[in-house]
């Protein structure tokens, strides 16, 4: 291994999606868990992955069903107040081989629920690659858990393997999070926010903006201090979905609860949020001031323009956004984008093209690619955007851009470049 393996925005655009190279598929090689991607990589890591996640749900509890090797970054979550929260049934090798346990898990259940002094909302049941290669109907162990203690039982796949499928760990674990909701009548001036499990920044205009549009309550999973509050949630009259990650939970809410969903994309071009929002009053009929927000935001992006122009950055895919839709922003306002530390894939591939024409000789590099190991800068840098890319950059400044409470349309992108602009 002489050099870290990375292709030119231009040469990838000019393949076909099916065609990326095998470098860049984490599916095709060993993969590389750099401290760079530790946050990201693994679906039950820190941050938000699949473990965290599925505990969105107020009041409920946790049974990872793994063996050791799989549990033991759990203890990461005890620092954000989990602890009493996580329970554990671990694998041996006769449990793996011969799947005796799925019998322990009913048991596992009851034992948990004399432990506790109130009793769940819930019990979310997670569980690893283990039961993936097995082939366990988790659901119908659920089911018998249910039957047999009388609480919620939901199963939360934490299976790394199916990281590339279209229903992802992530996707999967919102579908599970949303379908302790049962059908209620629908309020037409209450609507919920889906795709994050930390909310937008209270200073996102979107708030501001749903409520010029008649909608008076407006949810999101992370902001229901209680069960009955997190039930309420099928009262809304539709579902504004914010990240693609939860389009499946939006969808099985539509067939299971009848409330429709509207999708909008993460975007940091201050003229592609513009555009979604003339989309989102068009289909809800109103007529919402968006105006002086875009106005706003351009103003400051252009006094960004004119200190910051012809910058070099980096940056990286552990941070809230799409690091290629980012860096067309960037490049739009002056900025010079020469690496990327990215997954390309159906999502982002559009955007690709696009870098490929303003950029094309952007770098673009796999975090899980084991040739990362050899990764050294030659080339110049100004600043780095990412957690991952601040750790293959420790000398340089930059921003990690990775803030639990989440960054949204214009709000966003004014963040953004006074962060940026901070570093510069």
């Amino acid at each position: 291994m002489t050099d870290a393996y990375y292709i030119t925005a231009k040469e990838l655009s000019e393949l076909e999606l099916k065609k990326i190279p095998d470098e860049l598929k984490s599916s095709a090689h060993m993969i590389y868990s750099s401290p760079a991607t530790l946050d990201f990589n693994s679906p039950g890591a820190k941050g938000f992955g699949v473990k965290r996640a599925a505990l969105a749900v107020p009041g409920s509890v946790m049974l990872l069903v793994a063996p050791g090797c799989c549990g033991r970054n759990t203890a990461l979550l005890n620092e954000l107040g989990y602890s009493e929260r996580f329970f554990y049934l671990l694998l041996d090798d006769t449990d793996i081989v011969t799947g005796r346990h799925l019998k322990k898990i009913p048991q596992a259940v009851g034992e948990i629920l004399e432990e506790l002094e109130q009793k769940p909302t819930a019990v979310m049941i997670c569980i690893t690659c283990v039961d993936a290669l097995l082939g366990t109907d988790m659901e119908r162990v659920c089911k018998k858990c249910e039957l047999e203690h009388g609480v919620p039982t939901v199963p939360a796949y934490m299976y790394a393997l199916t990281r590339e499928k279209r229903l992802h760990p992530m996707a999967a674990v919102r579908k599970s999070v949303y379908s302790l909701l049962e059908k209620r009548k629908r309020n037409s001036a209450v609507c919920n926010i889906l795709g994050f499990f930390s909310p937008l920044y209270d200073s996102c205009e979107l708030y501001t903006l749903l409520k010029e549009a008649g909608i008076k309550r407006i949810n999101e999973i992370s902001r229901c201090k209680d069960f009955d509050r997190y039930l309420q949630l099928a009262e809304a009259n539709f579902n504004l979905v914010l990240n693609s990650e939860a389009r499946h939970a939006a969808q099985d809410m539509q067939e299971r609860l009848g409330i429709p969903f509207i999708e909008l994309t993460r975007v940091y071009d201050p003229d592609k949020i513009k555009t979604q929002y003339i989309g989102l009053n068009t289909v809800l009929g109103t007529s919402f001031g968006y105006e002086k927000y875009y106005e706003t935001a351009i103003k400051e992006a252009e006094d960004f323009k004119t200190r910051y122009e012809g910058a070099s950055v980096a940056i990286g895919e552990c941070l809230n956004a799409d690091s290629i839709e980012l860096a067309l922003t960037l490049i739009k306002y002056g900025i010079n984008v020469k690496e990327l530390y990215t997954t390309v894939g159906e999502g982002n591939y559009p955007f690709l093209k696009r870098l490929a024409t303003l950029s094309p000789d952007t770098r673009i590099y796999s975090n899980l690619s084991p040739t990362m190991l050899a990764y050294k800068r030659n080339t110049h840098l100004d600043a780095v955007i990412g957690v991952d890319a601040m750790y293959y950059h420790s000398g340089i400044k930059g921003i990690q851009f990775n803030t639990e409470e989440q960054p949204f349309g214009f709000d966003g992108f004014r963040k953004l470049i006074s962060e940026l602009g901070g570093v510069l």
